[in-house]
């Protein structure tokens, strides 16, 4: 399953970010070398990224749901925005293997889930949303007015 989920979203982000895969380090490290990496939630607690980044998730109940699929997509055509503000994308398309990040976000099959630095959940999507309405919605956080002013 594992297999299909890279093959998938390497077919999807072939022109944006890529799939977490020979770079080393621990997932925030793996992160920092490449701000495009696209992080499966296996293995990975949200707790890792607090205070370093904002993680997207996104939910599917299979790496074949079309809006998976176009979500994906939206984030791959912009991936400088989303580096810029510090996001780190996290997919979850196995609800089989019960990551602790689908445990701690319950999703109801395809969701999208905006956490702030701080850990705080910023929003929750049943549909895909555009990287243009994401960044809008980091740039009204507090802790992102504050980057914007330093």
């Amino acid at each position: 399953m594992k297999t299909l989920i890279k093959l998938v979203l390497a077919a999807v982000l072939a022109t944006g970010p890529t799939l977490a895969r020979a770079l080393d380090g621990t997932p925030v490290e793996r992160w920092q070398q490449d701000r495009t990496v696209v992080l499966e939630a296996t293995g990975l607690e949200l707790s890792d990224f607090r205070w370093i980044a904002r993680p997207v998730v996104v939910f599917a109940d299979s790496p074949a749901d079309p809006r998976f699929r176009e979500q994906m997509k939206l984030l791959a055509a912009r991936p400088e925005a989303l580096a810029a503000r510090d996001v780190v994308v996290i997919t979850d398309t196995d609800p089989a293997a019960n990551s602790s990040i689908r445990q701690a976000l319950r999703p109801p099959g395809f969701m999208v889930v905006l956490i702030a630095k701080d850990g705080a959940i910023n929003l929750r999507k049943p549909v895909p949303w555009d990287v243009r309405e994401l960044t809008r919605s980091i740039d009204k956080m507090p802790l992102r007015q504050d980057e914007l002013r330093r």
